[in-house]
């Protein structure tokens, strides 16, 4: 087996930082394209590169030092031979576009999904409750129908980039340095439009508004988030159009209010409803709803109408309507009025300084 220490030239102590600057200037002394056409030079550079992708591993390193430089499984089977995807990333990562030609293969631009969109949508509490569709209109980049996103004018196409000469990657020298880089002429997709489209420019997509119908499930909230596969930003290269993201606003109600599931009002009673009992009507989303107040029904007590409330988003079940019930205290009684609440305030053997229903306003108002 070989002695990767003795390779770098470092000892079996060495810390990573003494590891990668001994890596730096072995790769920078043997890199092929300072040594062109040595083939000693470049069989050193393979090994070097082998030699750092073990040592510059803590755990590669760790079991390399277990089984020694004779003993112990291969190195290629573990994954890093002379070749393997590692050095690429660290070489990469020590010398960026340095030596981008050895680094990485040319390769032309890959099909590129579009970007995903996003549209605020506002709704009323009962389009939240009982579902909805809508159709918006969304403004977006689409595939240019004249030319099937090609660029090109009908009856020609994109011809290989005289820039790169369909490579995608433009070569330099700087110094003894060749540096390679993304074609800045054809964005590294190595093809060039001589006769560029007149709808699109040669962009191969035009912005445009489309008109998407969308279906709201019962029982959506304030954020809730819709996916609408495949409606987004056109692709780029051939790839697939992005996704339109609908987020839910749902409007303040003037009646109900909304907690989780369930839904919140209030209604009023007069007196006698209060003491004597009596049925109300109390309206719902899903329309009037009969309630039986009992005798002695104070002022803030809550009713439960179950399954009245809101749907559970995916789900066959709804939420409750908590139904709380006031006093409403007239602010002016008829003189019969004023009569009979002093004679019951009188039999309830309370002393009458004041009226009662003005008594009973002034405790409910706080005053």
């Amino acid at each position: 087996m070989k002695d990767y220490y003795k390779i770098l030239g470092v000892p079996r102590n060495a810390t990573q930082e003494e590891i990668k600057r001994a890596f730096r200037r072995l790769a920078l002394k043997y890199h092929p394209d300072r040594n062109p056409n040595n083939r000693e030079a470049e069989e050193k550079f393979k090994e070097i590169n082998e030699a750092y992708a073990c040592l510059s591993d803590p755990q590669k390193r760790a079991q390399y030092d277990r089984f020694g430089t004779v003993e112990g499984p291969g190195f290629e089977d573990m994954g890093f031979g002379p070749f393997t995807s590692t050095f690429s990333d660290i070489f990469d990562d020590l010398f960026g576009d340095l030596f981008g030609t050895f680094t990485r293969q040319r390769r032309r631009v890959r099909p590129q999904k579009g970007a995903d969109l996003r549209y605020d949508l506002t709704i009323t509490l009962e389009e939240a409750v009982r579902g909805t569709e809508k159709e918006l209109k969304i403004p977006r980049w689409q595939t240019c129908e004249t030319c099937g996103g090609s660029g090109a004018r009908p009856g020609t196409g994109p011809s290989s980039c005289p820039e790169c000469r369909g490579s995608g990657y433009v070569r330099f020298q700087q110094g003894f340095f060749s540096v390679t880089r993304t074609c800045p002429r054809c964005g590294g997709s190595g093809s060039f439009v001589s006769s560029p489209c007149r709808v699109c420019g040669g962009e191969g997509k035009v912005r445009k508004q489309r008109t998407v119908s969308v279906k709201i499930p019962p029982g959506v909230d304030d954020g809730s988030r819709l996916r609408v596969s495949g409606e987004g930003e056109a692709g780029q290269y051939g790839g697939p159009p992005g996704d339109l993201y609908i987020v839910i606003n749902v409007k303040p109600h003037g009646f109900f209010k909304r907690r989780g599931n369930d839904l919140y009002c209030e209604v009023p009673i007069t007196f006698p409803q209060a003491v004597l009992g009596g049925e109300i009507e109390v309206p719902t989303l899903y329309g009037p709803e009969r309630l039986k107040i009992p005798p002695g029904t104070p002022s803030g007590k809550e009713f439960v109408l179950k399954g009245k409330g809101v749907p559970r988003l995916g789900g066959h079940s709804r939420g409750d309507q908590i139904v709380r019930v006031y006093i409403d205290v007239p602010k002016k009684v008829t003189p019969k009025q004023r009569e009979l609440l002093q004679e019951f305030a009188r039999l309830s053997g309370e002393e009458v300084h004041k009226s009662f229903a003005e008594r009973l306003r002034e405790f409910f108002s706080g005053e």
